[in-house]
This record gives structure tokens, sequence and C-alpha cells, in this order.
């Protein structure tokens, strides 16, 4: 953190403080996460320079909106984690599909945690639209997420039928 405040680089200063505000959150030190997210949030929103060729050029304000989300989400804060993934998926874009689909499977997680059954399942049948085809570490581990939180809902028919489609990606 000493060597990115006095970079003149708002994406690699955003990174290294997101990064920072990420590890607190994960010794769940709620007041440095939080001072270090809004300082972030703060080095997104400036304006990069023209034609720059930063090694911090892909962390873009899509991706800070979805590492903010899960940060948010550690501390039980799921309005505001949904705001910052429809941030990333509606304002920012993404630019990759196999991104997407990794936001898509998060919204779905912070859907169910908040008790919005029909939203979670509806988010994640869009995942499984994204993810089919991608192969991808992050996506197979998503998938297995999403299959081991519906068997709970067992009963509930489209909740099977998500975990065989599901099913029938990670084979």
């Amino acid at each position: 953190m000493e060597y990115g405040r006095h970079l003149d680089n708002p994406r690699a200063v955003a990174y290294y403080e997101a990064t920072l505000a990420n590890a607190a959150a994960q010794d769940d030190d709620r007041h440095m996460a939080t001072k270090h997210l809004a300082m972030s949030e703060t080095a997104i929103g400036r304006p990069t320079v023209a034609g720059s060729d930063s090694w911090a050029a892909h962390y873009s304000p899509g991706r800070w909106a979805h590492e903010s989300c899960m940060i948010l989400s550690r501390f039980g804060d799921l309005d505001a984690a949904e705001e910052h993934l429809h941030l990333a998926l509606d304002i920012h874009g993404l630019d990759r599909r196999r991104t997407r689909a990794i936001v898509l499977a998060d919204l779905g997680g912070v859907r169910l945690r908040q008790g919005d059954i029909d939203g979670a399942m509806a988010t994640w049948r869009d995942f499984l639209g994204c993810a089919d085809g991608i192969r991808s570490v992050s996506v197979q581990a998503a998938l297995r997420d999403m299959r081991v939180r519906l068997r709970r809902y067992s009963a509930v028919p489209e909740a099977q039928q998500l975990r065989e489609r599901a099913g029938h990606i990670t084979d």
C-alpha cells in the first residue's frame, strides 16, 4: 500500500485498496475493510490516463463492483452486494463471458441468502446459459456451489432441473 499510494494510476490504486479491503474482510476486520473499500471506490472513479499501458488496465469498474460485492456479502450487507453485482452486469458490462457467468452465479447466491428463491433460480438459469461451453476452474466451482445450495430445495421442481442441467455442464 505504501508503494501504491504514490502511483498516478487510479486503477492500480483501486486494485491495491480493494485487495487490502478483501484481506481485511477475510480477517473479519469490518472497519479496515470498509475504509479501504471506500478508498478503492474513490480511485476507480478517477479517470485513467489515455493510452496508458498499465498492468492494472484489466481492473475495470465492473471488476471492482464484483470484488466489492464479495466483500459486502461477507459482512452480510446483501442489499449493497446485490447493487454492486447489478453495477457489474448492467452498467459497466463485463469484458468476457466467463466473467459474466461468475458474476451471475454470485448474484444467484446473494439472492438465495436474501430469501429470494425465485430470483436465485432465475439468475442461476441465466448463469447456466452463460456458462455452457466455458472451460474454467472458477465456473466449475460456481456450478458445484450452485448444485450444493439447491440440494435444500429438492421438493422444488425448478431447483432439480437446474441441478441436473448444471450436472450436464460439469460432465
